[in-house]
C-alpha cells in the first residue's frame, strides 16, 4: 500500500475509532452501589433532600406485602430502616412536594385477595420519621402513575375493581384536596410517569394487569388547556418499568413481557419528540423504581424475572 494511502487509512480508523469511542460515551454508563437491605419488587421509590426513599411492594420471605421504608444516602452509600407505611401496599404510586413524601393508591391485602385497590395517601415527614394520612384519592386503583407538577401531585390510570381506569386526579398537599381533570386517553395499568417542562408524560403500560398486553404508548398532558396530545412511542412496549428525568429528557428503565424482563434503558427527548436507546441496565428487572440525584439515576429492587420474583440491587445510571 503506497505510504499516502496508508496513512490515510489508519486515519480514518483512528477517526472510526474515537466516534466510536464518543457514541459509547454518548449512550451513559452504570455502576454499582451498596444493595437495598431487603429483597423486593413492586416497590416506590422517590428522593427527599437528596436522600432516597424505597416505600412498600412484596418482600422477599413475606407471604404478602411489606410495608417497610428504606432510607438509602447517596453520599455515604448507606443504608437504614425508617417508619414503616401505615398500611402495607404494593403497586403504589409515589411523588414529592416540598420536602414531603406521598403515597397515594397501591393496592392491599383484603380478606382473600392480594389485589384490593386503596384510595389512601399518606404524607411522610423524612425529619420526623413520621407518616399522616391526608385525604383519599377519589378513585380506588392500583399499578396507576405519580408525578409532582407545579406544586400538585397528578395520579394517572391504574387498575379498579373493575379494570383499567383513565382516571386523572390531581393532588394539592397545600390545600389537602383533590381535582378532577381531563382522563388519560388510553387507560391502563403498570405504566409509568413523568413531569418535564410543564408538561406530564404517561409511558408505556398494559392492559387489564396482563403483560402480554404490553403498551408502547405515550400521550402529554397540557395542564394549561387540560388536554391529551399521543407522542412518538416507546420503542420498546413494556409495562413494570419506571421512569426518571434528568435535564431535558425522561429515562424508561426494565419491566417485563412474558418472554422475560427488559434491561432497556430508553430515553424521551420532547422537544423534539424521539426516543434513544441507550446504555442498557446491568440487571434485567420489572417492578423496581427510580430516582434523580444530582444527575445521576438510582435504579433500585424490583424483580429479576417475570412475576413474583425479587432483588435489592442498587445500579446508577449517568447519563
Amino acid at each position: 500500500m503506497p505510504r499516502a494511502a496508508l496513512a490515510g487509512f489508519l486515519l480514518a480508523g483512528t477517526l472510526a475509532s474515537v466516534a466510536a469511542g464518543a457514541g459509547a460515551q454518548s449512550k451513559g454508563g452504570w455502576v454499582a452501589k451498596a444493595p437495598a437491605l431487603l429483597k423486593r419488587t413492586e416497590v416506590a421509590v422517590a428522593a427527599v433532600r437528596g436522600k432516597i426513599y424505597v416505600v412498600g411492594g412484596f418482600q422477599q420471605g413475606l407471604s404478602f406485602i411489606t410495608p417497610a421504608v428504606e432510607e438509602y444516602d447517596p453520599a455515604t452509600d448507606t443504608w437504614r430502616q425508617r417508619a414503616p407505611l401505615p398500611t402495607a401496599l404494593h403497586h403504589a404510586g409515589i411523588g414529592v412536594v416540598n420536602d414531603r413524601l406521598y403515597v397515594i393508591g397501591g393496592f392491599e391485602l383484603s380478606l382473600f385477595s392480594i389485589w384490593s385497590p386503596v384510595t389512601s395517601v399518606y404524607e411522610y415527614d423524612p425529619v420526623a420519621d413520621r407518616w399522616t394520612a391526608r385525604k383519599p384519592m377519589p378513585t380506588p386503583r392500583g399499578a396507576l402513575a405519580v408525578a409532582p407538577l407545579d406544586g400538585k401531585l397528578h395520579a394517572v390510570g391504574g387498575y379498579n375493581r373493575d379494570g383499567n381506569t383513565g382516571a386523572h386526579e390531581v393532588y394539592d398537599p397545600a390545600t389537602d384536596s383533590w381535582t378532577p381533570r381531563a382522563p388519560m386517553p388510553t387507560a391502563r395499568d403498570h405504566h409509568t410517569a413523568a413531569a418535564l417542562n410543564g408538561r406530564l408524560y404517561a409511558i408505556g403500560g398494559r392492559l387489564n394487569r396482563q403483560y402480554s398486553q404490553n403498551l408502547g404508548i405515550t400521550e402529554e398532558y397540557n395542564p394549561a388547556t387540560d388536554r391529551w396530545t399521543r407522542k412518538a412511542e416507546l420503542p420498546t412496549p413494556r409495562s413494570g418499568m419506571t421512569a426518571a428525568v434528568v435535564r431535558d429528557r425522561i429515562y424508561i428503565f426494565g419491566g417485563e413481557a412474558p418472554s422475560g424482563t427488559f434491561r432497556e434503558n430508553e430515553a424521551y427527548h420532547p422537544a423534539s419528540n424521539s426516543w434513544a436507546a441507550l446504555a442498557p441496565m446491568p440487571t434485567a428487572r420489572h417492578g423496581l423504581g427510580s430516582v434523580a440525584v444530582e444527575g445521576r439515576i438510582y435504579v433500585i429492587s424490583g424483580g429479576p424475572a417475570p412475576g413474583g420474583s425479587f432483588s435489592n440491587v442498587n445500579e446508577v445510571f449517568t447519563p
